[in-house]
């Protein structure tokens, strides 16, 4: 096919996003497509070849696969910014292109916290002795990069071996309840992402092949305690000694929240962010505000509707919790929040450098 055979090969980018491949070890782009009336679309990103042919938008790389994201969302938010067109709906486009770039950063930094923590747990279990390793002749020829996963992540029941060139030469081994690893079964983009989410989900405990979003909810909950513990740190103490310094006193990062309680002497605390069916696919409000008239667990953060108002966020219980402890008007209170890094909260689930 040449590049521009296709109507699709003129549609209007608008921001783009490098989605892994686990299959073939790779990164594909993908764009958020303009669809007029309709809400924007991601799709696989094409670009076309020297010799005027199309081929896929791949890198190597993590690296190279978000420096040029990085490079080409600066290009494509400039040219929107540029374009003449009725003011609301540029907004209402700049909107979503936000709210979607926004919702795969949480994805990502979320899943990448979790996997810290799933390292973290197994930091100090036994690796496996890689002649020890219990394998039947067809996989003997993975003996050595399988026991070079388990060495990093002893807890894997799923891996992914094998050359990442083509389809038929990655593979997907299972360990047995007897301790033995399965023969080598042919890996499709299905297998291939259930072994990815094995080395989040066996860290905790969790299977790999059953539905993804109930087994991270699983895994929000076991990381609760993790959280409380964060305040006892040295380096955590520091951070919210110095955040309080400059004013600030709710922190966010990947689900949990830094809150500082002034009324009656509590001091720091950890509570966790949810969505509402009205908060949730809509963008974040970094400059809003939260005003808390109860003491509840759970804090909804201020976002932004596709229409440009901007909502005020809260706090609330959970829908088993019973009503929250409602505040005196007198004590009711409206913070603004800041957002960290999600690499900081990274470092402070795993090790802590500059502890």
């Amino acid at each position: 096919m040449k590049w521009g055979d296709s109507a699709r090969d003129f549609d209007t980018a608008l921001a783009v996003w490098p989605q892994y491949r686990p299959l073939y070890d790779n990164w594909l782009m993908q764009e958020l497509v303009e669809q007029g009336e309709k809400a924007p679309i991601w799709r696989d990103r094409r670009v076309p070849t020297e010799n005027g042919h199309v081929r896929g938008d791949v890198y190597p790389d993590r690296e190279a696969a978000l420096s040029a994201a990085a490079a080409l969302n600066e290009t494509l938010h400039d040219a929107l910014a540029a374009r003449d067109m009725e003011a609301m709906r540029k907004l209402s486009l700049q909107l979503k292109v936000a709210k979607n770039l926004q919702s795969k950063e949480r994805l990502r930094d979320e899943e990448e916290l979790m996997l810290a923590e799933a390292r973290r747990r197994h930091a100090s279990d036994p690796r496996p002795d890689p002649t020890a390793i219990v394998l039947p002749a067809e996989s003997e020829p993975f003996r050595h990069e399988l026991s070079e996963q388990l060495s990093d992540m002893p807890y894997l029941r799923v891996a992914i071996v094998g050359k990442p060139a083509r389809r038929w030469h990655r593979s997907i081994l299972y360990l047995s309840h007897d301790n033995s690893w399965s023969k080598p079964y042919m890996a499709g983009e299905r297998s291939a992402t259930m072994a990815m989410r094995a080395r989040i989900a066996n860290g905790f405990g969790c299977s790999a092949d059953t539905h993804w979003g109930k087994t991270k909810a699983k895994i929000r909950q076991v990381l609760l305690p993790r959280a409380n513990q964060l305040l006892q740190l040295a380096s955590v103490q520091r951070m919210l000694a110095e955040a309080l310094a400059n004013g600030q006193k709710v922190l966010v990062s990947n689900g949990i929240v830094f809150w500082y309680e002034e009324d009656g002497g509590v001091g720091w605390q950890v509570k966790h962010t949810v969505s509402t069916r009205e908060s949730e696919g809509n963008t974040l409000w970094k400059e809003g505000t939260i005003r808390s008239i109860n003491h509840g667990r759970l804090v909804i953060l201020p976002y932004i509707k596709e229409n440009g108002e901007q909502v005020r966020g809260h706090t609330r219980n959970g829908p088993n919790d019973g009503r929250a402890k409602p505040r005196h008007p007198d004590h009711y209170v409206d913070i603004p929040f800041a957002q960290l890094d999600g690499d900081l909260m990274i470092g402070l689930f795993g090790e802590l450098p500059y502890e």
